[in-house]
């Protein structure tokens, strides 16, 4: 890569940065997993910045490629193997402005992973419909339905919650 290109995916980078580490940890509810997700997107990125830059919307190719490496690490065995003697600390949750933010990222873990990316890309990183379907490589239509039945899941769990606590 010539150096002006390479100026620019650092300002790229280091300008998305922390909403792409908000956004990975939404989306696997580790700080340290997250960290791994956003370095290896950062890497493919680089590799691809060339057809990245080109791109119509490269913050929707940025968050495809997050996206993918979210799925794929998750679909390797070794990313559910803890490797400790004792519990890490519980992080602390990405935003302060939800009131109820600890039933929302445990219902958020309780969902399956496209659900709980197309909710993630909807609603937190407000991204489009058109734009989420692009990142995450599917029809809109498939968008409309993973978001609707991911909010039908957290509900339910957020509401059996609820009823435990109250109780």
């Amino acid at each position: 890569m010539s150096l002006s290109a390479d100026d620019e995916y650092v300002e790229f980078v280091s300008s998305r940065l922390p909403r792409l580490h908000q956004t990975a940890y939404l989306l696997c509810g580790d700080r340290h997993r997250a960290e791994d997700i956003v370095q290896a997107t950062a890497l493919n990125l680089y590799l691809k910045w060339s057809r990245a830059r080109a791109a119509d919307n490269i913050d929707g190719y940025v968050h495809r490629m997050l996206v993918r490496e979210f799925l794929g690490q998750r679909r390797l065995g070794w990313a559910r193997v803890l490797l400790t003697d004792r519990m890490p600390e519980r992080p602390a949750p990405p935003s302060d402005d939800v009131e109820n933010r600890d039933e929302v990222l445990a219902g958020l873990a309780q969902l399956p992973a496209g659900q709980r990316a197309a909710i993630v890309l909807r609603y937190y990183s407000d991204l489009s419909v058109a734009d989420a379907a692009t990142a995450l490589n599917c029809s809109i239509g498939n968008v409309k339905s993973q978001t609707a039945r991911g909010l039908t899941t957290l509900r339910r769990i957020m509401t059996q919650a609820a009823d435990r606590s109250a109780r």
